[in-house]
């Protein structure tokens, strides 16, 4: 009995905890590409028309 309790807590190969647990080197190439391009989004900085905008929106209030 002890074996089947020990498989049921290992997740099946192919499942998806077993993908979610895979190291970052393991992932394919466009994960690293797709990680990469929403990095250089974030970090881009706020255009001067958005901060405009929410100061026009800020003097409404």
């Amino acid at each position: 009995m002890n074996a089947e309790k020990t498989s049921e807590n290992q997740p099946e190969k192919g499942s998806d905890d077993a993908k979610i647990a895979r190291p970052k080197e393991a992932q394919p190439e466009w994960a690293n590409g797709l990680r990469k391009l929403y990095d250089s989004v974030v970090e881009e900085p706020l255009p001067d028309t958005f901060k405009d905008l929410l100061s026009q929106l800020d003097a409404k209030d």
